[in-house]
């Protein structure tokens, strides 16, 4: 019988190209700590390095105190191409308690519950922990789909109201059906880990032809949707907060900033000593600069 562990065994041992091993290489030797580097995002699904390639760095220690994770954007010159990476830096003790939702935290849970890859690994030991807590984020990702999503449904169903509301709870902008996107790239995966999520975490469900009734007694799912509610009240906070936070600690912030300009604009701005040790103070200007070249004003 397969099992949530087997799933998420099988998906963090995906097969993934050079340029993405390489970079994971170089993360774990260029951080102190390193246990292991985990791959996620539309680079995964595709298998492309066009864009930015994400990364997450869990490193050894007790939990973080304060705001987690740390952020940066570094850029490699690999294979003939320019690889950029967008990397997130925590320890593994708090990517764990924040998988098992046993914070307010719902980002961990809502990114690791779609794939991830472990792309480098100290040990055997700390793959196991690894896998433990991404499976500890399906569990949670269930739990809270269970209390949120219709009372009987498919998989896609609950997964799409579990998506709407962490959107909704977190200061995320995305697109109208945004969580259409994310499960239409393998529906078959989530439709066989929302039932093995539930039974892991100990909630009773009936299945007739893929129509799934989970079996909540109304004083669980008023837990858990009290649990919701106090998530969905911190979420914005939390967030101001980690931009506020990122806004002075994003090590290679203006760089980052400067390609996703080009990137989206088409207008190139010159990498200048100033505008990368001083990012926030010139982001104005740069927006100026932007705004005359699409204009067809004369810039200066």
């Amino acid at each position: 019988m397969i099992t949530l562990g087997d799933v998420v065994r099988r998906q963090l041992h995906v097969p993934t190209i050079p340029a993405v091993r390489d970079v994971s290489a170089i993360l774990a030797e260029s951080a102190a700590g390193t246990v292991a580097v985990l791959f996620y995002g539309s680079n995964l699904r595709t298998g492309e390095t066009e864009g930015v390639l994400d990364f997450y760095v869990l490193t050894a220690g007790p939990p973080e105190r304060g705001m987690w994770p740390t952020v940066s954007y570094r850029e490699f010159d690999l294979h003939g191409e320019t690889l950029r990476a967008k990397i997130a830096t925590m320890r593994l003790a708090t990517f764990a308690k924040a998988a098992a939702a046993r914070t307010l935290d719902t980002t961990i849970w809502t990114r690791f519950v779609q794939p991830s890859a472990l792309v480098w690994v100290r040990d055997p030991d700390t793959a196991t922990q690894v896998a433990e807590a991404i499976a500890d984020a399906a569990k949670s990702a269930a739990r809270f789909a269970a209390a949120l999503g219709p009372e009987t449904g498919t998989a896609d169903e609950y997964w799409r109201a579990l998506f709407r509301q962490t959107y909704a709870a977190e200061l995320r902008v995305e697109r109208k059906g945004r969580e259409g996107h994310i499960l239409g790239f393998d529906p078959g995966r989530y439709a066989e880990l929302l039932p093995l999520a539930w039974t892991a975490d100990g909630i009773a469900f009936r299945d007739e032809a893929g129509m799934l009734k989970p079996d909540l007694a109304p004083a669980r799912r008023e837990v858990l949707l009290k649990a919701w509610a106090r998530r969905r009240r911190a979420g914005k906070p939390i967030n101001v907060a980690r931009l506020v936070r990122a806004a002075f600690t994003f090590e290679g912030a203006a760089r980052y900033g400067i390609w996703k300009v080009e990137r989206h604009t088409g207008v190139a701005v010159p990498l200048t000593p100033w505008r990368e040790k001083h990012p926030i103070l010139a982001a104005p200007g740069v927006f100026w600069r932007v705004w005359r070249a699409r204009t067809g004003a004369k810039t200066v």
